[in-house]
């Protein structure tokens, strides 16, 4: 008798194999990234059709085999690429799969990661936030989940936690008003604010607040300048989010 197992998971992404079949790699709670192929997904009636798309969210049937996944059966509670009709949102929801890919690990338990991801796509899905911020929240809270992020609670250089109001790009650290001398670039008050509360709040708060042009722009020099820093890698799908002419 073949010995199952059912995981939480998402779809991160599927690739067509043979005529009939797919390749799919699942984030899943317990296994972290895995590979899983889904015989006869391709097929119209097959039970595996739905659940086999990125985005799918759900309970997975699986067997393990010498080198790979089986998927035998899915559950899907939440479709969320039929849900985007707005081509803007499906690229930033691919390169939300994208970045969890690339911090993603088999046989490192991923139950954060596919918890922060459910509630972006669930934020996205609602539209009561900007997209940029929701990316912002997104990725500052992966490096958060994966250990890479800068310190923002306290002075890199005296240690201090008040009057934080400047981001040293280059040493990644944030300094405070007695640091760092004079220069152009002050923090609103209200952004050292939102960043700190986006590595601390439990991630069904994170999607429930708004901020000004001035602080999602500050916010995201420092986030986008740190990313550059530490991820070597192209995302496509960001690319089409960014130039979604191209």
């Amino acid at each position: 008798m073949i010995e199952t197992t059912t995981e939480i998971g998402i779809v991160l992404s599927a690739m067509p194999i043979s005529e009939y079949d797919k390749r799919l790699v699942i984030l899943t709670k317990d296994f972290g990234k895995i590979t899983a192929f889904a015989r006869g997904a391709r097929k119209q009636n097959s039970k595996l059709l739905a659940g086999s798309q990125p985005m799918s969210f759900g309970e997975f049937t699986l067997y393990r085999g010498r080198n790979a996944y089986t998927l035998t059966d899915v559950k899907v509670q939440e479709y969320f690429s039929s849900s985007f009709t707005d081509v803007e949102e499906m690229y930033l929801g691919m390169y939300f799969l994208e970045l969890s890919s690339y911090y993603g690990r088999e046989g490192i338990e991923a139950s954060e990661t596919i918890k922060l991801l459910y509630v972006a796509l669930k934020a996205l899905q609602a539209r009561k936030i900007p997209k940029e911020l929701v990316r912002l929240i997104f990725e500052l809270r992966t490096l958060a989940i994966n250990g890479e992020y800068p310190n923002l609670f306290q002075c890199g250089n005296c240690g201090r936690q008040e009057d934080l109001d400047y981001y040293d790009k280059t040493r990644r650290i944030l300094l405070c008003r007695q640091c760092h001398g004079k220069v152009k670039e002050i923090l609103d008050a209200s952004t050292v604010y939102a960043l700190q509360y986006i590595l601390t709040a439990k991630p069904e708060q994170l999607f429930h607040f708004t901020v000004t042009e001035t602080v999602l722009k500050q916010m995201e020099e420092v986030v986008h300048s740190y990313m550059k820093q530490q991820i070597d890698k192209t995302f496509k799908s960001l690319e089409f989010f960014e130039n979604p002419i191209l």
